[in-house]
């Protein structure tokens, strides 16, 4: 039998990105395999978050939006995490949450394809995709249409305006083939939309190479931006001029200053812009979007995958009654590994108590997220250890892990 804690040792003594875990306000004593749901925070971000407000907002006043830069943050931050997605620069903007750029997106991309109304995606795609599409189809603006994912190209019919899918399936961790689907939408007359949530900062992600139109994405997984932190969206180039989404807010206008009474939408990724920009949030983002672009994708995946294929292989071997529910092969899953229980809460809960986060999606996963920035393989290692002491104890059978809260 393998010596698990001696091969995580080793892993860990080795990892070339061990000094970025002392970028993060962590305890040593938990181990945080959630950070495919909301990161860590880095050290950096309360003085950021205090010199925005003390120094930007207390001293500086109204004259931050010039002299601090406020008015760019959208687009200086966008920049910064065009390269984490394979993006040109100007093509990535920073605004508003994932479901907003999400209406705004497959909206725009029903503007463009005229005399087709069907926005086809899957079963079990994360919910507000799904409810974006449902709350458009109630205007009479769409037709929702879903497929398996294993007949999403049959399903691509001359009526399909939109392929609208999640890279990285929160709950599986199941990747898709952007490019090869991407093609077949194309090849079908369809445009498509990408939602990045559960990619963007873990795996690689080309956008450009896959020719895809349009992506979304969450800045508080991967990015470390803080609970709540706002989202990006991305626009191919090619679609900037025909580009007209339908939330027509002043901060998207051609000029947001001249006061106008008619909209004028601005050229380029601007015109995603609705409301004016929470300063404070989008400076959190920074930070965590530059410690990622520190790091660099290519580290940043490599460590992924480590961290993945050495959990995969402890569990398989130590803790079999947990049959994992991600692909096999780490080039096809995101950076999170799931697991069938019928108890899954139970034990998700019972982890918490021993200071292991992971977390639960409903009925029966148990998910172990690897945010590679931090993550050690010695966490993954109590993970799986205390999981089987967990198991043999009984102790998951506890009143109190029974008792599901509204949000876990």
């Amino acid at each position: 039998m393998t010596d698990w804690a001696a091969e995580a040792a080793r892993l860990d003594a080795v990892d070339p990105l061990a000094k970025w875990r002392g970028e993060f306000l962590l305890d040593d004593g938990t181990a945080y395999l959630d950070g495919n749901s909301l990161g860590a925070l880095p050290k950096a971000t309360p003085a950021r978050i205090e010199q925005v407000v003390r120094g930007e907002w207390g001293e500086g006043l109204i004259g931050s939006w010039n002299a601090a830069g406020w008015i760019d943050l959208p687009k200086t931050i966008g920049a910064k995490i065009s390269p984490l997605v394979g993006a040109k620069t100007g093509e990535v903007i920073v605004a508003d949450s994932v479901s907003i750029n999400l209406f705004k997106l497959i909206s725009a991309a029903l503007a463009m394809r005229p005399g087709r109304k069907v926005v086809l995606s899957e079963p079990g795609n994360f919910p507000t995709d799904l409810y974006m599409i449902e709350g458009l189809e109630g205007q009479g603006l769409a037709e929702r249409r879903l497929a398996d994912r294993s007949e999403i190209e049959s399903a691509l019919g001359d009526d399909v305006a939109l392929l609208l899918l999640t890279h990285v399936h929160y709950k599986s961790g199941e990747m898709f083939d952007m490019a090869r689907l991407t093609k077949a939408a194309h090849d079908a007359g369809a445009l498509v939309l990408w939602d990045l949530s559960h990619s963007v900062g873990a795996v690689p992600v080309n956008l450009a190479e896959a020719a895809a139109d349009f992506a979304v994405g969450c800045g508080y997984k991967y990015l470390n931006g803080g609970p709540g932190a706002p989202a990006f969206a991305y626009v191919a180039e090619r679609h900037l001029e025909a580009l007209k989404q339908p939330l027509s807010g002043w901060m998207g206008h051609k000029a947001p200053f001249i006061f106008s009474d008619d909209y004028e939408p601005a050229p380029g990724t601007e015109q995603l812009l609705c409301g004016t920009p929470p300063i404070i949030s989008m400076s959190a983002l920074e930070v965590g979007v530059d410690l990622m672009a520190g790091i660099g994708i290519d580290a940043l995946v490599a460590k992924s995958r480590q961290l993945s294929e050495f959990t995969r292989a402890a569990m398989a071997e130590l803790v079999p009654e947990l049959p994992c529910i991600s692909p096999e092969d780490s080039q096809r899953r995101g950076s999170q590994l799931s697991f069938w229980h019928e108890n899954a809460y139970e034990l998700c809960q019972a982890l918490i108590a021993r200071k292991v986060i992971g977390d639960f999606r409903a009925p029966d996963v148990l998910r172990l997220g690897f945010a590679p920035a931090y993550v050690r393989f010695t966490d993954c290692w109590r993970a799986v250890s205390e999981l089987r002491d967990i198991l043999d104890s009984g102790e998951w059978q506890k009143a109190e892990y029974a008792e599901r809260a509204a949000v876990t």
